[in-house]
């Protein structure tokens, strides 16, 4: 029991160290963001990629556009964070009723030699059937992952080839549907928040296609 305790102890150092270095790029990012639009070169959040569908059919970001995006990096040994937060979006799936089927949940495994597709797949419908989990080769992954300013790292925990626990960054990105970030959550933000919050984006009218708001809480 002493050694379990100090295992998930470790585990907690670990992700909150990753998430407190990725909090600080991302708001870094925002900031950077916000300056440069002045200077009509802005910072961008998402952008193009290829992954792997649960069904082996590969999709970019282009498959889903027309659909608003809810996009969450993460990986199915993830001790709390991601659970937590693929809670949260179901419930918010829940509270948004019909408009629901305006959005498109992703979560995109930062841990492809564990998350295999049928991995994947088993995992987010536990949460909800709606929520699709992508993969890819390590490559694919580094490259969404860049795209999104998305911190991830490995650390050991034992010798084993799958003795390591996975850093990453833990916010849940918004896409409007042309593919433009409009804003983010924290991984800890209640379903009913994050449904409020889409049902007045989505409410709003979207203008030339700018961008939203820009904030993460």
């Amino acid at each position: 029991m002493g050694n379990m305790k100090h295992w998930h102890g470790l585990i907690r150092q670990s992700v909150l160290g990753g998430q407190t270095l990725s909090n600080f790029v991302f708001a870094m990012a925002l900031i950077m963001s916000q300056l440069s639009w002045a200077a009509t070169s802005p910072v961008t959040i998402g952008g193009p990629f290829t992954l792997i569908a649960p069904d082996g059919t590969t999709v970019t970001d282009q498959t889903f556009r027309g659909k608003w995006l809810l996009v969450y990096f993460g990986y199915t040994f993830c001790p709390n964070t991601c659970p937590m937060t693929l809670n949260e979006i179901a419930t918010a799936l829940e509270k948004l009723g019909t408009d629901a089927a305006k959005m498109q949940p992703l979560f995109i495994t930062v841990d492809p030699q564990r998350d295999t597709r049928e991995v994947l797949e088993q995992y987010t419908q536990s949460f909800d059937p709606r929520i699709v989990g992508l993969t890819g080769n390590p490559e694919q992954i580094a490259a969404v992952a860049k795209e999104y300013g998305t911190y991830w790292a490995a650390h050991k925990t034992g010798p084993g080839a799958e003795d390591y626990v996975m850093d990453h960054s833990s916010y849940l990105y918004v896409m409007d549907p042309e593919g433009k970030f409009v804003r983010a959550f924290d991984a800890d933000t209640p379903g009913d928040r994050i449904a409020d919050a889409l049902r007045e984006l989505m409410a709003q009218p979207r203008e030339g296609g700018s961008h939203g708001v820009l904030r993460a809480r």
